[in-house]
Parts: structure tokens; C-alpha cells; sequence
């Protein structure tokens, strides 16, 4: 049992960041509660990401902000999943496309892959975007990996493409990031990377695909919905506590 609490409560520095504008709700403002966590075991990454926290390096966090509770955890049923019909196109897309599941690295084509697509994003949706460093790429994508954390290598045309970072759990998947080389929009890129998150979690037999926030309106999170069937947590309930999911979908949040 001692073995078991030390799991889920490893020595960590909790901190919130001041406040700062919001990147889904114009207006608004953003405080980030933050508890880093240098050597984190996957139990313990686990049960905080099953109750609505998220991972970036050694840093695990959830918003705090005065007076919103918008962001909402949803979480895919993988064994569930039902394809649509432009979901398994672009599973034909990439019939070409090559995938590579390993630990996160750095390499030059990483960071050059990565800034060429904030650079596209900063033009095409207003991203705010300078370029990463490989320190910076480090701290929040190879650091803290332990274990759990994995990322999946698209490539084609002998080069990569796309990179996602995600953390294998106890009992799913969790999200992390995704980029993908804009010259290759044609292959439906970010929806193919979720398609395979879904059917790595079937074949390690894992429930869940834990796809971080989601914001009513957000542009950003539109296609979110998209993967059904889906459940929804509501706050950020303590490790002591049971988070209480249930099922959703976009159509009955305002029900």
C-alpha cells in the first residue's frame, strides 16, 4: 500500500503561472497550475491524466482560471470507435506512409519540421509562433518521456512528415501534440495520426484515448468531436478522488 501512495504522490514543485490571455476564449484569461514532477512513475501519470491533467516534459498541469470552467477533458472509447467514411479515406491517403513507433528524440529534421509548421499555422490562423530551440524542443518533448512517453514518426518520400507525441498509459493513450509538414495536407495528416493512436490502443488492448481539452466554439478543437463514441469529465477532481466520465457528444453539451 505504501509502495502503491508513493506511486501517486512523488516529490514534485507545484506552482501556477500568473495570469495570461486566453488562446480559445478572446477575452478571457488563462492561470495554469503546474506540478513538476522529475522522476514520474506511469501510475502515477495515469491517474492524474485520467482525472484531467496533462503532460508536457517533467511539467503536469490543468487550468485554474477565476470564473471558467470551459475546458473539458473528453477521452475516446477506442474499442468502440466507429470510422466514418473521410476517416478511412484518409487511411487510403497514407497507404504509402511509413510509421515508426520509438522514444522521443531530437533531431534537426524535428526541429525544422516543427517550426515550419507553426510558421504555417501562424499565417493561416493567426498562431503566434518563434521558432523552438533545441533546448526548448528537449524540456517539452523528450524530457520526462520516462517509461511511458512515446513518439510516432510519419514518414514519406524518405522524410519526415509528421511527428506525435504520445504517453502509453495504464489504460489508454494520451495525446500529447502533433505536427505534420503543411506540404502534405493532401494526406489528412492530423486525422490519420489519431486513427492509428485509436488501433495502437486496440492491439495493446488500452480503452481510452485521452485527447486533452475540449472548448465549445473553439476553433481550434472542432474536430474533436469527430471521434465517437466519447465520454467527458467535468473539473479536475483531486488523486484522492473518483473522476465521474460520462458519455458525450457535441451535440448534447447544450442539452
Amino acid at each position: 500500500m505504501n509502495e502503491e501512495l508513493d506511486l501517486l504522490n512523488p516529490p514534485s514543485t507545484d506552482f501556477s503561472m500568473l495570469d495570461y490571455d486566453c488562446a480559445y476564449l478572446p477575452g478571457n484569461k488563462v492561470r495554469m497550475n503546474y506540478k513538476y514532477v522529475s522522476h514520474a512513475s506511469k501510475a502515477f501519470a495515469t491517474a492524474v491524466i485520467d482525472r484531467g491533467w496533462r503532460r508536457f516534459g517533467k511539467y503536469f498541469f490543468h487550468p485554474i482560471c477565476n470564473g471558467c470552467n470551459e475546458c473539458k477533458s473528453i477521452r475516446i472509447d477506442a474499442a468502440n470507435f466507429r470510422y466514418t467514411k473521410s476517416q478511412k479515406k484518409a487511411i487510403k491517403r497514407n497507404s504509402e506512409t511509413t510509421i515508426i513507433v520509438q522514444k522521443p528524440s531530437l533531431t534537426q529534421a524535428h526541429i525544422n519540421l516543427y517550426n515550419k509548421y507553426h510558421h504555417h499555422k501562424h499565417f493561416k490562423d493567426g498562431w503566434q509562433h518563434k521558432n523552438i530551440s533545441q533546448r526548448e524542443y528537449h524540456e517539452n518533448f523528450v524530457d520526462g518521456a520516462h517509461d511511458f512517453g512515446k513518439e510516432i514518426l510519419y514518414i514519406k518520400d524518405e522524410k519526415l512528415i509528421g511527428v506525435d507525441l504520445i504517453d502509453v498509459l495504464d489504460d489508454g493513450i494520451s495525446s500529447i501534440y502533433f505536427y505534420y509538414d503543411p506540404d502534405y495536407a493532401n494526406l489528412s495528416l492530423g486525422t490519420y495520426s489519431l486513427l492509428y493512436q485509436i488501433k495502437l490502443a486496440n492491439i495493446l488492448e488500452l480503452p481510452w484515448i485521452y485527447l486533452g481539452y475540449w472548448v465549445e466554439g473553439c476553433k481550434a478543437f472542432a474536430y474533436k468531436p469527430k471521434f465517437q463514441p466519447q465520454e467527458i469529465l467535468d473539473d479536475f477532481p483531486h488523486i484522492s478522488q473518483e473522476p465521474e466520465w460520462k458519455f458525450w457528444h457535441e451535440s448534447t453539451q447544450s442539452a
